[in-house]
């Protein structure tokens, strides 16, 4: 009877322990869950010098969220605004959303811009050239939409409104109103392991981006936009090495708006705006080096060309840029950056914040 009792006994309390570890199993699980479809809300300084627009001061508040709790592929969406003002006279407010629905079949993009830019350009006029002032107030809405067809195969179709008036210093072009209608045909092939922060895989994009003159355009001009992202694994998965090029080719009347500028995602280290026409080339390395959960520091290098500029001494000449920067985690589940690079380039250079890594 004791013997009996005693089994009975040990049998109770090994299923008592079993259910306690099964509960805290599937709390532990559910916690976990929660934190994983917790919608999180940040407000993030935005603060950066270059040699055009000088020192830039704003806000960005930030959200990410899951549009389906019950959606365990799709990477959390991210919404977000951003107000800038800078101390040569220009302002920006911006909003951007980026979207993922539906087990990741379906990516949408907004973003909006409005504001007064003041920048310069480099003319070729007189000995050596000058650099001029132009003051340009911009209105710019971007709608798009993106549908997985096979795999890691995504197509998608954007639309592009771009309003500008532009004043040239001592109208040495004449003022001019532009607007215009784009709409961009893109097809992709994403094999990252992660939307913010891969260290694995690649990513594949071919954009077409038509101005028709149907679409209400007074100009017809086409851009090919091509680019290759490729990821590898560094230091046991501690750190990533990230390789891309990028190529933009203008075809037809490129407007001065829509020129490419050296300067920014393809090669850092040009802020004066001096070299633009209307196609750039550039290849890019960058090591990410992740010293602390919540900072890293990354070192980049690069080499770019542009073509169809107005000033033909500038066209295929070799534009080298390189620099460091520093990252912070902004979300607390989620690997998404914000960051400032310093980087140098020919005769130039610039200080660049960024919201999630350059490329």
């Amino acid at each position: 009877m004791k013997r009996t009792l005693l089994i009975i006994t040990i049998l109770i309390f090994s299923s008592s322990l079993l259910f306690a570890q099964e509960v805290k199993k599937d709390s532990l699980n559910k916690s976990l869950l929660k934190e994983e479809n917790a919608t999180q809300f940040k407000v993030m300084p935005f603060f950066s010098y270059n040699r055009n627009l000088k020192f830039m001061f704003g806000a960005i508040p930030m959200l990410m969220y899951k549009l389906d709790k019950q959606d365990s592929i799709s990477p959390k969406s991210l919404s977000g605004a951003a107000g800038v003002y800078t101390t040569n006279g220009s302002h920006f407010v911006s909003v951007f959303n980026r979207l993922f629905l539906k087990e990741d079949k379906w990516r949408i993009i907004f973003f909006g811009l409005t504001g007064n830019h003041t920048s310069q350009f480099f003319m070729d006029d007189f000995q050596n050239g000058s650099f001029y002032d132009y003051n340009s107030n911009t209105t710019i809405v971007t709608a798009g939409i993106k549908r997985r067809l096979l795999n890691n195969i995504f197509f998608g179709l954007n639309y592009t409104y771009s309003h500008y008036y532009t004043v040239y210093e001592d109208e040495v072009l004449p003022n001019e109103t532009t607007s215009t209608n784009a709409l961009e045909y893109n097809i992709s092939i994403d094999t990252r392991n992660d939307v913010y922060y891969p260290n694995k895989g690649n990513q594949v994009r071919v954009k077409w981006v038509n101005l028709p003159e149907w679409f209400g355009n007074d100009f017809t001009s086409n851009k090919i936009k091509t680019e290759y992202n490729q990821y590898f694994s560094a230091r046991e998965g501690e750190d990533v090495f990230a390789a891309r090029y990028a190529g933009n080719f203008g075809l037809g009347d490129i407007v001065f708006e829509q020129q490419e500028v050296l300067g920014g995602k393809d090669i850092r280290g040009y802020s004066e705006g001096k070299y633009r026409g209307d196609g750039l080339i550039a290849f890019q390395g960058e090591y990410r080096y992740n010293f602390h959960p919540k900072m890293g520091l990354v070192g980049f290098a690069g080499l770019a060309t542009i073509y169809g500029s107005d000033n033909p001494d500038f066209d295929w000449n070799i534009y080298p840029g390189g620099g460091i920067g520093y990252r912070y985690r902004a979300f607390k589940d989620v690997k998404f950056n914000i960051g400032l690079d310093a980087a140098v380039g020919k005769d130039d250079w610039g200080i660049y914040f960024r919201i999630g890594e350059a490329f």
